[in-house]
């Protein structure tokens, strides 16, 4: 029989499919989105300067998780597409490539990121107590990115034969690991010795340690449809940079996050502080939204990738349609609770009358974006999952970038402050165009399907 119609990505009616691959990337997803979280509510404990060195480490460790789910994102697509043409061979030699690529690349990067720790710190703090800090935190984090590259590359290759439930477990120890460990190691609690700032480092690359152990025991020591290739294994270059081809639309999707909100800043500077403030509470909300649309699509590029490499046009059509209208729903929720409840949000934050003022009528324009943006990213997902890499590539760009910030630019010399605003939303709605071009361009909507 063949492997397309054993697997469950290749049977199963595609919108409970979706869900049920969906949920649990979305829970890994967020327990990722905590570590950062716990960090910093338990360095909030120590003193500001400490919150504010562990907030400054965050775009540094954004691009490093970013530099991890592209490798992944990868491997994922790679083995899915191979297992559903049916080349269960192959993609046991994904997996194996996949795994050294983590352990090499991860290594490398960890080297990278120490060596230019201080030159990136000096370009944003003045006050030497606050850099010592930076540098206190980020010296043991840079440690993160091996533990770090190698679990994740373990959850996608798993997440690309359908099992959704085993990554989701590794990333729940991490995560427990850390916010346990977290108060020990920063206050000193019992044997433990008072470490401060360093011992929110530690805690979380211990965190990050288990995830990995736990994800090779699962590969190795129990059943799963693919395994590591040990016998007749032959080292070959092209697969890696198959791997860095299939995950560069992932990586971009994630690091132009840090990129696009430091160049908001560079805008919203000029205008107040406040606005600056104003937009990192946005930010924070809109990544929680956001956050349910990655899941889906983490569960939707396997499903994808495997129709795709078993050739069912129509299934990969319709898993395509079906995460698109998922997609739309739930980032349409999520711009109601924005437009709803703006003012309540921001009391969050503790926003001033000052913040109150153009915070309200801001989220409320930002938000009617949300829509466009669950389309947009869903064709970038199904581009990626067809090997139409530039394609994706060129979506994330024009909607993070591309169009963003000339909107900004021109709209702001007409209206002001409100011109940030209202580009997001312009900027979205175009993405949307483009989105649709790209379709026609690859003949989406004349595929009948198999």
């Amino acid at each position: 029989m063949k492997q397309s119609e054993q697997n469950k990505m290749g049977t199963k009616p595609i919108v409970p499919l979706i869900i049920e691959m969906s949920l649990p990337p979305l829970f890994s997803m967020f327990l990722q989105f905590t570590y950062n979280f716990v960090d910093c509510m338990f360095v909030a404990q120590i003193s500001e300067d400490a919150l504010t060195a562990v907030s400054l480490s965050f775009p540094l460790t954004t691009l490093m998780l970013a530099f991890s789910i592209g490798v992944g994102v990868g491997i994922n697509v790679l083995v899915a597409r191979y297992l559903g043409k049916g080349d269960i061979e192959e993609a046991n030699n994904i997996v194996s490539h996949g795994l050294l690529l983590s352990f090499a690349f991860g290594t490398l990067l960890s080297i990278l990121f120490s060596i230019i720790l201080k030159s990136y710190f000096v370009l944003y703090v003045d006050e030497p107590k606050i850099l010592e800090l930076c540098m206190e935190y980020m010296n043991v984090c840079v440690f993160i990115q091996l533990p770090n590259m190698v679990h994740i590359a373990i959850q996608k290759v798993l997440q690309g034969t359908g099992n959704m439930l085993a990554p989701m477990g590794f990333q729940i120890a991490g995560v427990v690991l850390n916010f346990i460990l977290d108060p020990v190691l920063i206050r000193g609690i019992g044997p433990f010795p008072e470490m401060g700032v360093r011992g929110a480092a530690v805690s979380t690359v211990l965190g990050y340690t288990l995830s990995m152990l736990i994800a090779f025991y699962i590969l190795i020591f129990t059943k799963q449809k693919v395994k590591i290739k040990t016998k007749a294994f032959v080292f070959q270059i092209t697969i890696w940079k198959d791997i860095f081809y299939c995950g560069i639309p992932s990586f971009i999707m994630n690091a132009l996050g840090a990129f696009m909100v430091t160049m908001t800043n560079s805008f919203l500077v000029a205008y107040s502080t406040t606005a600056v403030a104003f937009f990192g509470a946005y930010f924070k909300a809109q990544q929680l939204i956001v956050m349910t649309v990655n899941g889906l699509i983490q569960g939707c590029i396997p499903i994808m990738s495997f129709n795709y490499g078993a050739g069912n046009t129509k299934r990969l059509k319709e898993a395509f349609l079906g995460g698109t209208a998922i997609a739309i729903f739930l980032m349409t929720i999520g711009a109601l609770i924005l437009m709803v409840f703006p003012e309540q949000l921001l009391k969050i934050f503790l926003a001033s009358d000052d913040m109150l003022s153009f915070g309200i009528p801001a989220l409320r324009i930002m938000a009617i974006g949300f829509m466009f943006n669950g389309a947009a990213t869903m064709v970038a997902s199904y581009m990626q999952s067809m090997n139409r890499i530039k394609s994706s590539i060129l979506i994330n760009i024009m909607r993070q970038c591309g169009f963003l910030f000339p909107l900004i630019w021109i709209l702001t010399k007409q209206i002001g402050l409100l011109g940030v605003w209202l580009a997001f939303p312009f900027a979205e709605l175009l993405t949307c165009g483009l989105c649709i071009l790209i379709l026609k361009h690859n003949h989406f909507f004349n595929v009948t399907g198999k």
